[in-house]
This record gives C-alpha cells, sequence and structure tokens, in this order.
C-alpha cells in the first residue's frame, strides 16, 4: 500500500516543484517600474510607454561625496534608479572610500553582495550567524573580489592612505541595508533603554548617549 501511495505522490511533488519553479521565473521580458504603482515592491509600466532610457543609468564614474563621519559614500543603482532592474534580481553600487573610511557592520536582507576593488587597499569582513559568530577578515588590494552571503553583518575599512574605491554587485533590485548601529540605538521610536541595558551589559548613561549618537 505504501507503494502505491508514493507513486501516486510522486507526480504531485513533481508538479508542485515545477510550480515552485515557475513562480520564481520570469514570465514577460521585463517589467520597468512604474514609480506610481502600489503594492509589495514596484508595479509595472505599460509596455508601450517603455523607452530605452528607463534601462540606463550614468553616474558611477563621479566620485562620492565621503565627508562625513563614516567617511564613505554607496552611490547605488537599484531598480529606484534604474527602473529597468525590477524583477531582475541584479543590482550594483558604488562605494567611495575616504582614507580610513568605512562602510559600518550592516546587513542585506535579501540578496548577497559581491565586492571587486577597484582602487586602493580594503579589509573586509562579515560575521556568521548564532551561536558560532564566526569572523571572516580579508585585506583586499585593487582587482580582489570577495562575497558577503545574504543577510550577514558585513563591513569595509579603507586600510590605505588614499582614497579607495569598490563596486559591488548584489543578487536583488532591492537588496535593502540594516545599518547595525543605526537600527538599534537610532530607531524611531527607539528601544526602551533597560532592554538595551540588559542587551549589551551596559550602564543607562552609556546608552543614553549611544542613542544620543544616532
Amino acid at each position: 500500500m505504501a507503494k502505491y501511495l508514493l507513486l501516486l505522490l510522486l507526480p504531485l511533488l513533481a508538479v508542485s516543484s515545477f510550480s515552485v519553479l515557475a513562480a520564481d521565473s520570469t514570465l514577460q521580458d521585463f517589467c520597468v517600474a512604474n514609480p506610481n504603482g502600489q503594492g509589495n515592491g514596484l508595479a509595472c509600466k505599460d509596455p508601450k510607454l517603455v523607452e530605452a532610457n528607463d534601462f540606463y543609468f550614468s553616474g558611477l564614474h563621479i566620485a562620492g561625496n565621503t565627508t562625513n563621519p563614516a567617511g564613505s559614500k554607496v552611490t547605488p543603482v537599484f531598480a529606484t534608479q534604474l527602473p529597468g532592474l525590477n524583477t531582475l534580481g541584479v543590482s550594483m553600487a558604488r562605494i567611495d572610500y575616504a582614507p580610513w573610511g568605512i562602510n559600518p557592520p550592516h546587513t542585506h536582507p535579501r540578496a548577497t553582495e559581491i565586492l571587486t576593488v577597484l582602487d586602493g587597499t580594503l579589509e573586509v569582513g562579515f560575521i556568521t550567524s548564532n551561536p558560532e559568530n564566526r569572523h571572516f577578515r580579508k585585506v583586499l588590494q585593487k582587482g580582489d573580489v570577495f562575497v558577503f552571503p545574504i543577510g550577514l553583518i558585513h563591513y569595509q575599512r579603507n586600510v590605505g592612505y588614499g582614497n579607495a574605491v569598490a563596486i559591488a554587485a548584489l543578487s536583488s533590485q532591492n537588496p535593502g541595508a540594516i545599518t547595525i548601529g543605526n537600527a538599534v540605538f537610532g530607531s524611531t521610536p527607539e528601544i526602551a533603554t533597560d532592554i538595551l541595558v540588559k542587551a549589551f551589559h551596559l550602564d543607562k548613561t552609556t546608552i543614553s548617549y549611544l542613542q544620543s549618537k544616532f
């Protein structure tokens, strides 16, 4: 009986698997983002109104302004900047770093990132999930490539005495970014101080000081 039940279930499992794969595949050539659309993600622009400029972005040759506390600047090319990326599952960004500037610890909840150093020397790293929290760290030179797995906390720091530039490719048209310090100490409304005191084993004065910085 079990053998016959398995034979009956196999076609159902196959159809189910095919449906999942089909749902993840694109059903049309493109879905250029409509900035006025509503819903989860960006709605499609009328294909008859699509033009070449919807697939075009200019500006990655321009250095970002790194005169900020972190000493870095991210220039994104996501679906909001390049509408033709919508639904295609890819995006990119230019990252500029002042000498000893950092791209602070952050995560991309919807994307793996692969980073290529165009100029300078970067220290990069990521931390695995609990309970191991392993720290993988590497110093990269011009032309080197490093990958940050989806959802894991990672960072970059310019360890050279000149400016550094990198290009990041991401596996989502809208990868999202959660900067750890901003999220924990600068949320709106803020996380209750007594929660952060217990979480970080710090006194209330120190927590209040950190919150004031974000």
